[in-house]
């Protein structure tokens, strides 16, 4: 399948989720990353779910990281540029959601993109390959380009991989993982 046609696919498969699973499957998720080996790092991406758009709920992974002493890095997107610009959470952030209700802190300490070690990412659907599709603004392409080539990139999905997305192009940036509710995906 090509992207397109995954993301009405993988909208509409969310759209079908009761909030009860959507919380089990987050937590089954957040359970499954704890067996990765990947707490050895200390900055940390994460991604604040879009309820409305029934992502994976990341509070569960968010108080792993808080658990663990982690830095916790939050981005604020920029619509007109498609850029991210990236924070860190602390006790005083403010978190509001934008005109897409993607909760972002208001502002903080800016944390350059080269300090972050491991990135969590949203995402509607993944191959066998390690691509992935998002939205199609093209805001985690970027980013993830800009990146330092060991940072690790972890995907997030509540389904299976797909056999193969027919449109991946070579210079997509793919995934080290991607962890869903019964599986940890490894691309390495």
């Amino acid at each position: 399948m090509h992207k397109k046609e995954l993301r009405v696919k993988y909208k509409s498969l969310r759209a079908t989720l009761t909030s009860e699973e959507i919380e089990e499957k987050s937590l089954a998720i957040a359970n499954q990353l704890l067996r990765l080996n990947i707490w050895d790092k200390t900055y940390y991406h994460l991604f604040l779910s879009i309820t409305e758009q029934k992502e994976i709920d990341t509070e569960f992974i968010l108080q792993i990281l808080a658990g663990k002493d982690k830095e916790i890095v939050l981005s604020k997107s920029d619509f007109t540029t498609g850029t991210m610009t990236h924070f860190l959470l602390t006790d005083n952030t403010k978190i509001k959601k934008n005109e897409y209700n993607i909760p972002e802190p208001v502002n903080g300490l800016e944390v350059p993109v080269n300090k972050i070690e491991v990135v969590f990412i949203p995402l509607l659907a993944f191959d066998e390959k390690g691509h992935r599709v998002g939205y199609g603004k093209g805001f985690y392409d970027r980013f993830l380009k800009e990146c330092h080539p060991k940072t690790l990139k972890i995907g997030l999905s509540f389904f299976e991989p797909e056999k193969k997305i027919e449109d991946a192009f070579e210079s997509d940036i793919q995934l080290n993982y991607c962890i869903t509710p019964n599986e940890i995906y490894s691309f390495d």
